[in-house]
């Protein structure tokens, strides 16, 4: 496979001649498993909560039962937040064989470290609606590791009202 370079007559290492096979292309696409999908948005859709639909195993990528398609115009915006943090590496969107197929995205968010990515489908090739069947996210996922807030009040001086001491009345015994 010729990808623009050359090796000096070497073979070459590449990534672009190590694809994967097919059957381990899927677990590269588990994303999926990553998304709290309970606080997973579509905005536009025309059928409310079908945008949840298209986040799906690898294996069900080609099931066209379950699809999102856009309400008043060809725009779709999804807000997926993660249940720790992503480094995005990748995004497979599948989408019906006609004008209907997004032709442009915008990705709202820096790439390492990501949490909440937010995917704006803001064309298509020229229909009234927009309709995707399948939507893949391919990479790495870490815990997340937030600290809960802790409320503390620290005193510059202490107010003895405050902090009430019960007077201990010190019991002698002598021995004679």
């Amino acid at each position: 496979m010729s990808h623009g370079h050359s090796h000096g007559g070497g073979g070459c290492r590449c990534a672009a001649e190590r694809e994967e096979p097919p059957e381990q292309r899927g677990l590269a696409y588990g994303l999926y498993l990553r998304i709290d999908l309970e606080r997973l948005q579509c905005l536009n859709e025309s059928r409310e909560g079908s945008g949840r639909g298209v986040f799906k195993p690898w294996e069900e990528r080609t099931d066209r039962s379950k699809f999102v398609e856009s309400d008043a115009d060809e725009e779709l915006l999804f807000n997926i937040p993660f249940t720790g943090n992503v480094k995005l590496k990748g995004i497979i969107i599948m989408g019906e064989d006609d004008d209907s197929h997004p032709s442009e995205m915008r990705l709202i968010s820096r790439f390492s470290n990501v949490y909440h990515l937010s995917i704006h489908i803001s064309k298509n090739f020229g229909a009234d609606t927009t309709k995707i069947f399948y939507i893949g996210l391919r990479g790495e996922w870490t815990e997340l590791r937030r600290h809960e807030v802790t409320i503390c009040n620290y005193e510059a001086s202490a107010n003895p009202a405050d902090h009430r001491v019960h007077q201990v009345t010190p019991q002698t015994h002598f021995i004679s």
